[in-house]
């Protein structure tokens, strides 16, 4: 009897891209094993007035693969590769929206000057951080600035990579961080220097936004007790920046 499949499975599947009668076709081939379209329609339940335009469909995305012949049989592709295809999907349709975007609408964003009226947001949850940091670092490109305590490392570790790719592209990049066993990591992507105490942190960039930590991190690593603040109101960016630099003129070259 085959294995039944449960609703989160199901629930994944339609998240990456597959419609109700694909996914029904799919696992269906992957309990059963290779079959006809006629027998994925019979134990599938997909119309077979459909069944042709699925079973092509599920091909053209990377999950199914078909012997052609009298008739052609339809094999199940493994899950873990069918999910890469689908992520490399994914990754060229985000980079294809970003330029657009970042080329079409962000110009006339700021060419219409509805930048004049400054925001502060109080940011909440890992993701919307992350995310955040991110769309920052994406954004420079003269001078990027981080200040690093030890409850807000795990953002900082986790942007890494886009930290090389940033001081790659020709930003100045700067990190002060608090003494720890991330300094030899994060030093590798920017200028850096060392402080024995900061009871707060941030990242700005290019002198017009900022991105604020405060607070305590939690022993679970939930974030909960820390206070994320963005903002690009020129007061408060011209006095992070300049704060920054004090930190920084007197700080430990690491």
């Amino acid at each position: 009897m085959p294995t039944p499949v449960s609703e989160d499975a199901k629930k994944v599947l339609r998240e990456v891209g597959l419609r109700e009668y694909e996914t029904r076709a799919y696992l269906t081939l992957l309990e059963r094993g290779a079959m006809t379209a006629s027998e994925v329609s019979e134990h599938g339940g997909v119309p077979y007035s459909k069944v042709y335009e699925i079973l092509n469909s599920l091909e053209r995305k990377g999950w199914i693969e078909v012997e052609r012949g009298r008739p052609s049989r339809y094999f199940p592709k493994a899950p873990s590769e069918s999910l890469e295809a689908a992520k490399l999907r994914l990754e060229d349709m985000v980079n294809s929206w970003k330029r657009v975007v970042m080329g079409e609408l962000q110009p006339l964003y700021e060419k219409r000057e509805l930048m004049e009226k400054p925001d502060i947001w109080i940011l909440r949850g890992e993701f919307s951080i992350l995310a955040k940091l991110r769309e920052m670092l994406d954004a420079a490109h003269n001078e990027l600035m981080i200040a690093v305590p030890v409850f807000a490392k795990g953002f900082v570790d986790a942007s890494v990579s886009v930290l090389a790719q940033v001081r790659d592209s020709g930003v100045r990049v700067q990190i002060m961080m608090a003494e720890g066993e991330h300094i030899e990591k994060i030093s590798k992507v920017g200028e850096a220097r060392v402080r024995d105490n900061l009871f707060g942190g941030g990242v700005i960039v290019d002198g017009k936004e900022a991105l604020l930590f405060l607070g305590e991190a939690d022993t679970k690593r939930s974030y909960s007790g820390l206070l994320v603040i963005w903002s690009n109101h020129i007061g408060l960016v011209k006095f992070a920046r300049e704060y920054f630099q004090l930190l920084w003129d007197t700080a430990k070259p690491t």
